[in-house]
């Protein structure tokens, strides 16, 4: 059931609806070399297989998750009448869990990333475990120009087309959103005494880090897990991501590393022959015939980072591609073993392999906008990993972006407007309350907080871990490690609700 409550906040309120499932959407430079998505759950199948409706939540039902729509200013920061536009903002919400505003409970707000509510609702195990361990409410809030949060009279598509409107779509937009929203909330629900916790992964991640830091006075404090908030104006190295890929298939095996590595020239040395391309697309089966040995290699880089970045138990990924290459019978060539690795990520029940598998169709897409405009993560490397070079070249990506949406970025702006700079001097001066959760096989992690800036600001994080693994359903299953990880986070955020009710009975 859905109920439409721009401004009032009706009874019904009370009354429960549905729990869904979800992939996220891809975070992909507007240029080579292009990285997996940034989302909870990706491409990993064996993830998505564990976390499937009928597994996570399970104390839950279709009554406890109800849909509203608020209606949203389109431009927080200007008064000119294009500002006064509104929309449909999507959220959810639970309150099987809470104990009510009289007791000043918790609220876990979600804040949602580049993907449709319908990915975040019921995949993010943190928040009805900790809703239930808290007695707090769970909120989600769904991203504007994603999913139906889209602005009136458009499709996402046609709002990207539209130079004036796709210009409200940013970062600082949207968190002013999640601001009115859970204001609005707690006004309905008279709980101003309620503290708030943020919560995201990924981009997500990012939005409640920088959520904490622009709104502390709505937010008490944040979760901020697998976020790379520092992949900004060459924080961090542009390698920075693939130098983890690349000790990750180290780790696992040598021999697959060594494989990998010398794959690359061997595929422009078959393509450069005559019939090569078409030597090639027999080799690995592909669906389409391969036009140029770029498509196969952008595919494989895909699927090699895809398989770390997500290289998480019970099925270990890397593990499972690196025993395919690895195992190649007796005299097969390197490309031979290398399609072996593929076979064995896929299994063998694939007619074809769709080399567009990883890689969206749209023609516009909200974030190719985003990176095009103020979020531009310069990835890049030279020979130092076990990919072939691909320095990030700024004229280039200018380029790109002047080409799709005839706007030139602005690769300082992210910085600029939330820091990142001097990261540990400056937050332990003006921060609080902020967890950073990483795991180390994550390749995003290199770009992550990855060690404590104060006594509020921490870092909590596993050699083990991949992305986003710590707010993902937990199971049976947990290693100790992630478990440990888990349990590290629930205490820090008890201290934050223990010091936030006493100061509350010190102010009544």
């Amino acid at each position: 059931m859905t109920i439409r409550a721009p401004r009032l906040f009706q009874a019904a309120l009370w009354l429960p609806c549905l729990l869904i499932l979800s992939l996220f959407i891809t975070f992909t430079c507007a240029l080579s070399p292009r990285k997996p998505r940034l989302s909870v759950l990706g491409h990993n199948k064996e993830r998505n297989r564990i976390y499937s409706p009928s597994l996570i939540a399970s104390d839950s039902n279709n009554n406890d998750y109800q849909t509203f729509y608020y209606d949203q200013t389109l431009d927080h920061f200007n008064y000119q009448p294009v500002s006064y536009t509104t929309f449909q903002q999507r959220y959810v919400v639970n309150f099987k869990h809470w104990r009510g505003a009289r007791t000043g409970a918790p609220i876990f707000a979600y804040m949602g990333e580049e993907s449709s509510l319908d990915d975040d609702v019921g995949t993010i195990g943190f928040m009805p475990e900790n809703s239930r361990r808290f007695g707090a409410l769970e909120l989600y809030i769904e991203h504007r120009y994603y999913g139906k949060s889209i602005p009136h009279g458009f499709t996402g598509e046609e709002s990207l087309e539209n130079a004036t409107i796709r210009g409200y779509l940013n970062s600082a937009q949207a968190i002013a959103d999640y601001a009115e929203i859970i204001i609005y909330l707690k006004k309905n629900l008279s709980a101003d005494s309620s503290p708030v916790i943020v919560v995201g992964g990924s981009y997500g991640g990012m939005l409640a880090a920088w959520f904490r830091l622009k709104y502390p006075h709505i937010a008490m404090g944040a979760l901020a897990s697998s976020a790379p908030i520092l992949y900004f104006d060459d924080i961090v190295p542009q390698n920075s991501y693939d130098v983890v890929v690349t000790k990750d298939f180290q780790d696992v095996s040598r021999s697959c590393y060594d494989t990998v590595k010398r794959s690359w020239p061997e595929i422009d040395r078959v393509a450069a022959k005559p019939n090569g391309l078409s030597e090639l697309s027999k080799k690995f089966k592909t669906c389409k015939p391969i036009k140029k040995a770029s498509e196969l290699k952008d595919y494989l880089e895909y699927l090699y980072s895809v398989v770390a970045q997500y290289d998480s138990p019970p099925d270990h990924p890397v593990t499972t591609v690196c025993k395919g290459i690895d195992g190649g019978a007796n005299g097969t060539d390197i490309l031979g073993r290398i399609f072996s690795g593929v076979i064995a990520y896929y299994g063998e029940s694939r007619k074809c392999y769709d080399l567009n598998d990883f890689f969206s169709t749209d023609k516009l897409s909200a974030w190719d906008w985003q990176t095009c405009s103020e979020l531009v993560s310069p990835f890049g490397r030279g020979n130092e990993t076990m990919f072939q070079a691909s320095p990030f070249d700024y004229n280039e990506y200018k380029d790109s972006c002047m080409k799709k949406f005839g706007v030139e970025p602005r690769p300082h702006w992210a910085t600029a407007y939330y820091g990142g700079q001097h990261i540990k001097m400056i937050l332990k001066r003006f921060g609080s309350n902020i967890i950073f959760t990483n795991g180390l096989r994550d390749p995003y992690s290199n770009s992550g907080v990855l060690e404590n800036i104060s006594d509020t600001i921490l870092a909590v994080y596993t050699k083990e871990g991949s992305h986003c693994l710590d707010i993902v359903p937990a199971t049976a299953d947990d290693p100790k490690w992630l478990t440990a990880q888990r349990n590290k986070t629930v205490k820090v955020i008890k201290w934050w609700f223990h010091k936030y009710y006493n100061d509350l009975r010190g102010f009544a």
